[in-house]
């Protein structure tokens, strides 16, 4: 497989090997460049603490078991040590380091050499001049090592007694190395690890999105079947579920789309067929009979008004939802107008013997597009009129809220499906998919209804129940006070 130096995968390995071998890397110079200090410091207090406990058992104690006690401290530790008077005379010393005890060679400091056995006068002015403590690092003749100095005044039994320690940093140049070649080792074993590390991270976070592309590529062929699945992370399962609503959505809008295409096409190319057959009857048939050709003509008639209505009701949608429908709102009686649209419904409402309550005040004034609003009156209540049973019953109600006005339409039909009730908006959509048509509808009423309430910017909804009704409503303004 081809390495994309561009992708995912490769650049989220690249930078986890990287964080880990720059960490390494950090590592390695923090502790070369800190081991010498943090060793010498570490070994000065050690020295420190030595020189405390050879002082308590030898000059504030001086009793032999005290004096073998210093002795074995002496040798546990691995250092030397001489305590002198005053005038530079030894007069108590331990050693465990034979000749490599700097107190057995001859010492030069600030460029002056003397011997410490034979007269340590010198030692003692050194601590004299830095204020009762001596701490040096010199390098052993004999050995060619750095080794530690140490010194410092006590002031006991009325006089002042001068207390040496030497101990040899250690073969510090070898725990270096030692520590050089750990450090390669576990370097090594990071890279490896790290790279591991980096290419199962990568596979985990880009393997979602490469499986989401491929099955993006399947949708974008028209596949609406195809599921994108979730992972691990968090991210990309919000992902896959928002690409997998957005695929429920475009098979719903391409199944409308099919919809749209077939009801469209067939409420033009019916009536264009019965206008020609019609034109054919009249001119092969009833051309010479005033009655059928009165009659046919009447059937063209129809079908023309029809054609007209439809292309209305098309260009009108497409107007309103082009943004640019300005309202013509005033103040105006709603119960007034709802029981206008009433008016224009008496004979179905008769034929069908339905009966109509109202409950309502006998004036509500709501701010609004009255010719608008009387049309989403009126598509509501014919829609009540066409899904109601004979003798059945359809309420109207007008609400006043708090700060609007509510206006319910509901009926006790057929109901509608829960899972059609987000769509029953849509242009052409229709809750029986075998496709009926309506001499007297064009199927765009809702969406048209839609359109009207959303220029209103008003609350609208429908509450249903398959097989117990339906229940429409919307929500006005009040009465705008100008």
């Amino acid at each position: 497989m081809k390495l994309d130096f561009k992708g995912l995968k490769f650049n989220v390995w690249l930078i986890v090997f990287l964080v880990a071998l720059g960490v390494v890397f950090v590592m390695g110079i923090l502790q070369f460049s800190l081991i010498r200090p943090y060793f010498r410091d570490n070994k000065v207090q050690a020295v420190k603490l030595i020189s405390q406990d050879i002082q308590k058992y030898v000059i504030n104690d001086n009793s032999k078991a005290s004096i073998d006690e210093a002795f074995k401290i002496v040798v546990d530790n691995n250092v030397c040590a001489i305590i002198t008077n005053e005038n530079g005379k030894i007069i108590y010393s331990a050693d465990s380091l034979g000749a490599s005890c700097v107190f057995n060679q001859v010492l030069t400091i600030n460029d002056i050499s003397f011997s410490c056995n034979k007269d340590a006068y010198y030692l003692n002015e050194f601590i004299k001049k830095d204020n009762g403590q001596l701490n040096l690092t010199i390098t052993n003749t004999k050995t060619n090592q750095e080794t530690i100095l140490y010194g410092k005044m006590i002031n006991a039994n009325l006089s002042n007694y001068y207390l040496y320690i030497n101990s040899p940093l250690e073969p510090l140049d070898s725990l270096v190395n030692f520590f050089l070649t750990q450090y390669l080792t576990y370097t090594l074993i990071i890279i490896i690890v790290s790279i591991v590390i980096a290419i199962y991270i990568s596979n985990k976070l880009s393997n979602p999105i490469v499986e989401m592309k491929k099955s993006a590529d399947v949708l974008a062929t028209g596949n609406y079947n195809v599921r994108f699945n979730n992972s691990y992370f968090t991210e990309t399962n919000e992902l896959a579920n928002t690409l997998n609503d957005a695929t429920d959505k475009l098979s719903k809008v391409d199944e409308l789309r099919k919809d749209l295409i077939a009801n469209v096409s067939h409420d033009i190319k019916t009536p264009l067929t019965m206008i020609k057959a019609y034109a054919e009857m009249i001119l092969d048939i009833s051309g010479d009979n005033p009655v059928k050709r009165e009659e046919h003509l009447n059937v063209i008639i129809s079908e023309v008004d029809y054609l007209t209505h439809l292309v209305n009701d098309m260009s009108e949608l497409s107007k309103l939802q082009s943004g640019n429908y300005v309202l013509e709102q005033t103040n105006f009686d709603i119960v007034k107008s709802i029981r206008e649209v009433v008016s224009l419904n008496e004979v179905l409402i008769d034929s069908q013997k339905i009966k109509m309550e109202y409950e309502m005040d006998d004036s509500v004034i709501v701010y609004g597009d009255e010719f608008k609003i009387k049309q989403v009156i009126y598509n509501f209540v014919s829609n009540a009129i066409k899904h109601t049973k004979d003798h059945a019953k359809i309420i109207i109600r007008v609400i006043k809220l708090d700060e609007c006005v509510r206006v319910e339409v509901s009926d006790n039909g057929d109901g509608i499906k829960s899972e059609d009730l987000p769509y029953i908006w849509d242009r052409y959509y229709k809750i029986d998919k075998s496709f009926r048509r309506n001499q007297t509808s064009t199927g765009l009423g809702l969406a048209i209804v839609k359109a009207l309430l959303d220029a209103h910017d008003a609350n609208y909804g429908v509450i249903s129940e398959l097989g117990k009704g339906s229940c429409f409503y919307f929500e006005l303004k009040q009465e705008n006070v100008f």
